[in-house]
């Protein structure tokens, strides 16, 4: 099959440029905040450490885990694609989607635990970029979520592949989030 039956061609990027070009943009958007983060904690390292023990560590490293299995469902899905098998595929991307629900429900359990206890973005500089960064991730999973569901009932090799670029990006942001934000 050619690029026009949606099949990929070999030594291409997989999906759609623009969706790169997205990728990128967002890759150094999280770059950026990270890097301020980082910063802002050199001036202030025991009032960062302190705050920290505020978030729910356990939760955050599940959350790791079903990202992780989530992108890779993803991953299988498009080697369903490629091999036409569009039930495979939606299968796959069922639960994917359904641990990005997970993903965003114990999210969601720790912002609430952080509002009952009084803790908001402006409580310390260590919360203004925890609430920022890990709040802009879950758009980006709430975002990667409603893409996987297009290119599922789409299902075509190259907007699955498309969709699977985007998720695994919100993976690999959240592998970089996760220890900056919750071990360091």
């Amino acid at each position: 099959m050619t690029e026009a039956q949606g099949e990929p061609v070999p030594g291409q990027l997989p999906g759609e440029l623009m969706m790169w070009v997205l990728i990128i943009s967002e890759l150094a958007v999280f770059g950026a905040g990270l890097v301020a983060f980082l910063a802002v904690r050199i001036s202030d390292p025991a009032g960062f450490a302190d705050a920290q023990t505020h978030l729910h560590r356990t939760g955050a490293g599940v959350n790791t885990i079903v990202l992780v299995t989530s992108g890779w469902l993803v991953l299988l899905a498009t080697r369903a694609a490629e091999a036409g098998k569009t039930g495979r595929l939606r299968a796959l991307l069922a639960p994917a989607i359904a641990l990005g629900v997970v993903f965003l429900v114990l999210k969601g359990s720790e912002y609430a635990d952080l509002a009952a206890a009084g803790i908001g973005t402006e409580t310390h500089a260590f919360f203004t970029f925890s609430y920022l960064l890990t709040g802009f991730h879950a758009a980006h999973v709430l975002a990667g979520m409603i893409l996987l569901v297009l290119v599922g009932w789409v299902a075509t090799p190259r907007a699955v592949d498309t969709g699977a670029a985007f998720w695994h990006m919100v993976d690999l942001v959240w592998v970089l989030l996760f220890p900056v934000i919750y071990l360091l």
